[in-house]
């Protein structure tokens, strides 16, 4: 593919692989995840660690946060991929390297990366230029959302067989769509095969947020407005569940920022803690 055609990955895909790969070089052991993958696919120059949003202390709630969900999302896998599901879909999967860190898992899986056009076209080109290639287990699925795109006839056409079971992933998306595309994305998941699984996070009120962290939370506002992906939706853990229910979902809980901090960093020696702020919905068909 020719290099003119390769547009640059957005901000938040970028900041999220840098933060993964800031925990592995900063943070004491034990990592809840060891990703340094998405820096070489990032490519972010020398200077990266110095830029604001990458500030060991001033950031480290985020980085805490991002880590805790990309935890909770690869047990998930694991433990769904131990029951007999052979399908894993991921909605806005940005640079993601679960199909890169973790190749014994991945190959037992189909793996759907759903993303805008230009970000999969800058991971596919930079996938093969650092080695990795892409198996014949890993299909990344280009979706124009902003043109109306249907996600759904994009995935078949890539092989994805919704008369068989899922699990399906949505992290860090919900917050730019408006509520009642998501609403719409709730139902065409519900529709699919009986045993499929869905986790999707979502962004708090601000009064639902732990004071400490609100000034945070408004700098992350402000910074995503300023890089023209403003937040447009937040939700409260009742108003995420009844749409999970109106969607159709037979099986639906909220699992809180709190108990992933109390899952996978209550042993910790240091003071890395998630910040308040993102909860998730796990719902099953």
């Amino acid at each position: 593919m020719a290099h003119e055609q390769i547009e640059a990955p957005d901000n938040t895909a970028v900041r999220t692989a840098l933060w993964r790969a800031m925990h592995l070089q900063i943070d004491p052991p034990p990592h809840m995840v060891e990703d340094e993958i998405g820096l070489q696919l990032a490519a972010p120059g020398d200077e990266w660690r110095a830029r604001p949003d990458m500030d060991p202390q001033a950031t480290s709630g985020f980085r805490a946060a991002i880590i805790a969900r990309a935890r909770f999302i690869e047990d998930l896998i694991a433990e769904q991929a131990d029951r007999g599901v052979t399908q894993y879909v991921i909605l806005g999967a940005g640079l993601d390297t679960f199909a890169q860190r973790k190749p014994e898992l991945a190959s037992r899986l189909q793996i759907f990366e759903v993303d805008q056009p230009g970000t999969q076209a800058f991971k596919r080109h930079r996938l093969v230029e650092l080695g990795y290639g892409i198996p014949d287990w890993l299909h990344l699925v280009p979706v124009d959302f902003e043109a109306g795109a249907s996600w759904p006839e994009q995935l078949s056409t890539a092989g994805f067989d919704p008369g068989r079971p899922a699990v399906i992933v949505s992290t860090g998306v919900t917050m730019y769509l408006t509520k009642d595309t998501t609403a719409a994305t709730l139902r065409r998941i519900a529709g699919l095969a009986p045993g499929s699984t869905l986790a999707m996070t979502f962004l708090l009120p601000t009064e639902l947020v732990d004071a400490a962290d609100r000034p945070g939370l408004r700098a992350s506002e402000e910074g995503a407005r300023a890089s023209g992906t403003p937040f447009i939706s937040f939700y409260t853990p009742k108003e995420m569940l009844a749409m999970a229910r109106e969607a159709g979902f037979i099986g639906s809980r909220h699992v809180s920022g709190a108990v992933l901090a109390e899952r996978y960093f209550a042993d910790r020696t240091d003071d890395l803690r998630p910040s308040s702020g993102e909860d998730l919905l796990l719902a099953t068909t």
